[in-house]
């Protein structure tokens, strides 16, 4: 599952308005819903400002693998 994917079922889950977190997160509405449609790139700076805005870590939406 792509990060746009994650973040997208994670707003959807918990109730959250695309809007209302685009606007948080100040990500144009439209430039939002691109986003998360895969439509556009979602950038490290655009992530870190939803994940602010949805007030979570980006770890929960990245696959952090460990080398042992």
């Amino acid at each position: 599952m792509h990060v746009y994917e994650k973040v997208r079922t994670y707003i959807n889950e918990n109730g959250y308005k695309q809007i209302a977190v685009a606007a948080k997160a100040g990500i144009p509405a439209t430039t939002f819903n691109a986003i998360l449609n895969g439509k556009r790139t979602m950038y490290a700076d655009d992530l870190c400002a939803i994940c602010i805005a949805l007030n979570v870590s980006p770890e929960i939406f990245i696959d952090v693998k460990q080398n042992n």
